[in-house]
């Protein structure tokens, strides 16, 4: 997870806001992401991306994650991210777009399902 200055390396950070963001789903939508992957058949691959590294993260850090949804587009949701450490100082934040699809036709978008528009507004920025 460090590399050798003892700081996360930097491709972490992408996985460990990916960990978060299947969390999220259950506070959001109700549904486990699995759930939604499964057994409602959708997919959200990622089709944009943009970060910015403010802060080193250090060896033994606790790194808390705030994500919210900026944008609910025709078949789009725009992620935002912040992590910070245990002082609350802003290590990284991060843009993120992701389209839904079904799990077996990847190729092509599908509108926002309404119950998911609902959960998400839980998290949209105010």
């Amino acid at each position: 997870m460090v590399d050798l200055a003892k700081i996360v390396y930097y491709p972490r950070f992408w996985d460990l806001a990916h960990r978060f963001y299947e969390e999220s789903w259950e506070y959001s939508c109700g549904r486990h992401y699995n759930e939604i992957l499964t057994e409602e058949g959708i997919g959200f691959p990622l089709v944009y991306s943009e970060a910015q590294f403010h802060h080193p993260l250090s060896y033994g850090d606790t790194v808390n994650c705030k994500i919210s949804v900026s944008e609910i587009g025709s078949s789009s949701i725009t992620w935002k991210y912040e992590f910070t450490n245990q002082e609350g100082i802003i290590c990284w934040t991060s843009t993120q777009v992701t389209v839904c699809v079904k799990m077996n036709e990847i190729q092509s978008k599908i509108p926002v399902p309404n119950w998911m528009r609902e959960g998400l507004s839980k998290i949209s920025e105010k």
